[in-house]
């Protein structure tokens, strides 16, 4: 009896493959017979108008004119040429004594990256493209940190007037744009590092790209990690070159780092706080330290050097290097330390970070919330028994990931330009996504009213 059942079962399997193979749903010959490559033969798929993952993003630039961008840094040579800038010859070198503003000139090397040709067999993540017709994206080239530097940082200032016409200006000029037309904005990248750029007009450019510092200042209405790109700050601290003792740990004898404003707003608070709590302690330094005048218009280029050896030596010299909130979740801080190899300790709980779907920080940054981080003792008792082992292997790892936070003309392979327009790439899909919903929509989308 149960023979008769066993034959009767394989039969009918047998039969279920027989008939599997004819209609064409299994493919033995991929378990059996494996493609030269060894992959098996899975369904193409579907293609659409981006690129491959390993071809550059084609990148159009507008020619704007040069008040919206270098003419910002030519101003004290009293030159009246508006003309757009459309070679790398062109285009002036960041200067070196800029303050502060080099920590938002992510704008800047943005527009570099996509005037300059690059070298022979150089791997590039972007490329310009002349014809606007095959661009997978818009490049919006409007310095807005700078402008927000240049033209009166105080609200009641005249000047900010031109801060604000400049915004102006430029809405005028995107909307008579038939490609911001087509996609609403939504495929057009543009750089705001600064909290306060763009700050007039923010909300008409809330659909597109924006690359930001962190979302500090931002509703959710108008920026989100979904759509938009986390960007390191340009760092202030000349990079450790040669950064190859052989007892690392040993040689950095001060436990903890700090030299910044100690005043701010909002969870920045958390900087007095930590000043009280990190007093009295030999092995940590804790420095107040704020922007002059002198600093921010950088009139003063010796008051920078001598803040930027300060800030140099102190995190070579440390194991640790504290990057407390500020007014914003992120500062330039953060950035400084990694390209210093001191392990960075972040208390800042809205913190978003770089290239993050790539970079695991964990691996070498250490994380206190803030409840965490104000309990009397608590920091320095967890740094204190943090092990010699575990802090080398993160110092290994800095010193593998420092040059993603790099910013080079030309970019070079995987530095921080290259990185953030690989970045814009992987938000493409998304916004294809919404675009050809928009095209269909017949009815305002209910995905946006349930926000």
């Amino acid at each position: 009896m149960y023979g008769k059942a066993i034959i009767s079962l394989a039969f009918v399997i047998l039969l279920l493959i027989t008939f599997s193979l004819l209609i064409g749903t299994v493919d033995i010959r991929s378990y059996f017979f494996p493609s030269p490559d060894g992959a098996h033969n899975f369904p193409c798929k579907p293609t659409g108008t981006q690129s491959s993952p390993s071809a550059p993003l084609k990148v159009y630039m507008y020619d704007l004119p040069r008040r919206f961008n270098i003419g910002m840094m030519e101003r004290k040579k009293g030159s009246g040429d508006d003309t757009p800038v459309r070679t790398a010859e062109e285009l002036p070198r960041w200067p070196v004594n800029a303050g502060v503003r080099r920590q938002h000139s992510v704008e800047y090397w943005l527009m570099a990256s996509l005037l300059g040709s690059g070298g022979e067999g150089e791997e590039r993540e972007a490329v310009r493209v002349l014809d606007p017709e095959i661009a997978e994206a818009f490049f919006v080239p409007f310095f807005s940190s700078l402008s927000f530097n240049t033209h009166g940082r105080n609200m009641t200032d005249p000047e900010t007037e031109k801060d604000r016409q400049l915004q102006v200006d430029l809405i005028g000029f995107l909307r008579k744009s038939k490609y911001w037309q087509r996609s609403g904005g939504r495929d057009h990248v543009i750089p705001m590092t600064h909290p306060n750029a763009f700050r007039f007009l923010r909300q008409l450019v809330n659909a597109s790209i924006l690359i930001v510092a962190d979302f500090g200042r931002y509703p959710k209405s108008l920026s989100t990690l979904s759509k938009d790109v986390v960007s390191p700050y340009v760092h202030n601290v000349d990079s450790f070159k040669d950064d190859d003792l052989l007892d690392p740990f040993e040689s950095r004898k001060t436990l903890l780092f700090f030299r910044g404003n100690t005043v701010r707003k909002d969870k920045g608070k958390v900087r007095a706080k930590l000043e009280k709590i990190l007093a009295g302690y030999d092995d940590i330094r804790y420095e107040r330290s704020s922007p002059t005048a002198e600093a921010i218009q950088a009139v003063s280029s010796e008051v920078m050097e001598v803040a930027k050896i300060d800030s140099t030596q102190g995190m070579r010299s440390s194991k640790f290097c504290l990057h407390p909130a500020g007014d914003t979740p992120s500062s330039c801080r953060l950035f400084d330390a990694i390209v210093s190899h001191c392990v960075p300790v972040v208390v800042s709980d809205l913190i978003e970070l770089p290239y993050e779907d790539e970079i695991d920080y964990s691996q070498f940054s250490i994380f206190f919330s803030i409840n965490e981080a104000i309990q009397p003792d608590y920091l320095v008792n967890q740094l204190r028994q943090f092990p010699r082992d575990r802090w080398i292997k993160m110092w290994r790892q800095l010193k593998k990931i420092s040059h993603h936070f790099e910013f080079h003309y030309p970019p070079v392979k995987e530095d921080a330009v290259n990185m953030l327009w690989r970045q814009v790439k992987h938000k493409l899909p998304g916004v294809q996504l919404e675009v050809h919903r928009n095209h269909r929509l017949k009815v305002p989308d209910w995905w946006q009213q349930r926000r």
